[in-house]
């Protein structure tokens, strides 16, 4: 029987859960029928948060396998056993559900369904696909280069779950801003790399 909680109540109770350990399998469990969407959701909010340098490479992995599920059309999501069971500690993601929750709440009132035609078979697996894509630049080390992909990731989720059609389209149109500025950046760093070694050349 699937739960009347609202995302931001799942969300919120993985935080108030006096357990020490939370796994991802338990938060597929939680989210039932939603797990799709829902973790797609948490994950790529997750990566928009200033968080350790590497920690969005791991943050990013159950996007990376998610997504490619719902571009290919499965049902029900499933994950390597390993990335199941692993055991994360609570207390180190207690203050990251607690700000997550009111963002996710806020973002639940202010969507609905709209534009239903953009969730038919073919649509739902766009959204997997560019997913899978943004995921695959989350997984890179680059700093500050998860906020865009991670953002992005959670809206097209949002708007899956609430089959909003003009989230979807705000999702699309921010990947390719993110796809833009991923490739600004490379350009930046190609050029600095090149004047540094033009000026150890120098030294030299």
């Amino acid at each position: 029987m699937m739960t009347d909680k609202s995302l931001a109540d799942v969300i919120e109770g993985f935080g108030e859960d006096a357990s020490p350990t939370l796994t991802v399998g338990e938060m597929l469990e939680a989210f039932e029928s939603r797990a799709f969407g829902a973790m797609l959701l948490v994950f790529g909010l997750l990566n928009t948060l200033p968080l350790p340098p590497g920690s969005s490479t791991i943050l990013s992995l159950p996007i990376l396998f998610l997504a490619p599920q719902i571009a290919m059309g499965a049902d029900t999501p499933w994950l390597p056993r390993g990335l199941v069971e692993k055991p994360l500690k609570r207390n180190d993601l207690r203050g990251l559900f607690k700000r997550l929750a009111p963002i996710v709440r806020s973002m639940e009132l202010v969507t609905r369904p709209r534009l239903k035609a953009l969730f038919s078979p073919l649509g739902e697996r766009a959204i997997g696909v560019v997913c899978t894509l943004l995921a695959l630049v989350l997984v890179l080390p680059i700093p500050l280069g998860n906020f865009a992909p991670g953002a992005t990731v959670a809206v097209l989720a949002l708007a899956l779950l609430q089959r909003d059609g003009f989230l979807a389209l705000l999702g699309y149109l921010m990947a390719l801003g993110s796809g833009a500025l991923l490739f600004v950046s490379a350009h930046v760093v190609v050029i600095a790399v090149r004047k540094l070694i033009g000026v150890f050349s120098g030294l030299m």
